[in-house]
């Protein structure tokens, strides 16, 4: 064995050892990586044809919702919420359930927060002139001394009862049915307004709104009112 071979086989070992010491060992117990943004997988979309395109490895074709079922329980069928619901189904991908899910968490935190006055968590989910309005609404009670106290008992209705989609602005309005208990004290803690205990029917009318094509997914509450 000559010098070039032995100075090769040395150099070999040394990187074997280099690598060993800083890969390490596998010893069957090691965690897979964790991804800290996990992605929510779609649905394949059907082609024109109505057949369902298959996503490469996926293992079966997620089912295909046929378009006169794709609002069923979601919005009055043939209305011209319908419509606009399906024009901006057209303009970007959208999951009707999902959205009404979706804007059902809003709600809840978005009534929770505005009860304890969180403004930082108002902030994000409201369009600027209807957060200046929760807002001057805080400040009005905390001048007062009041503070609100609201308990979500359940939610009974999220009823999708206008949508349109304006050039690149889509809107989607929905009627909120709830059971709450609601209850303003003052500084003393008196109830001033409401009932600690007694369970109230709630109507609100809330729309959203968001910019299709734009990078931010979120939709934000651009309008209230309450509902009969």
């Amino acid at each position: 064995m000559d010098l070039t071979t032995i100075i090769f086989i040395g150099l070999a070992i040394f990187v074997a050892w280099r690598l060993r010491s800083v890969l390490g060992e596998k010893t069957g117990t090691e965690q897979p990586p964790q991804d800290p943004f996990p992605r929510r997988e779609r649905a394949p979309l059907p082609d024109g044809d109505g057949k369902v395109v298959r996503l490469p490895g996926a293992e079966r074709p997620a089912p295909v919702v046929p378009p006169a079922e794709r609002w069923t329980g979601l919005v009055d069928e043939g209305s011209l919420a319908m419509a606009g619901l399906e024009a901006i189904a057209a303009a970007e991908p959208f999951d009707p359930r999902e959205f009404v899910e979706g804007a059902k968490m809003a709600y809840e935190m978005i009534v929770g927060a505005f009860a304890a006055g969180d403004r930082k968590a108002l902030k994000p989910l409201l369009a600027k002139d209807v957060y200046e309005g929760f807002d001057a609404a805080i400040t009005e009670r905390e001048k007062a001394g009041h503070r609100v106290e609201t308990t979500f008992v359940s939610l009974d209705e999220a009823r999708i009862i206008a949508a349109e989609l304006r050039g690149r602005s889509a809107q989607v309005t929905i009627r909120f049915v709830s059971s709450l208990i609601s209850a303003t004290r003052d500084a003393s803690g008196a109830v001033v307004e409401g009932s600690a205990d007694a369970v109230a029917s709630v109507t609100d009318i809330w729309t959203f709104a968001r910019t299709v094509g734009s990078r931010d997914p979120n939709w934000h509450l651009v309008a209230t009112e309450g509902g009969q």
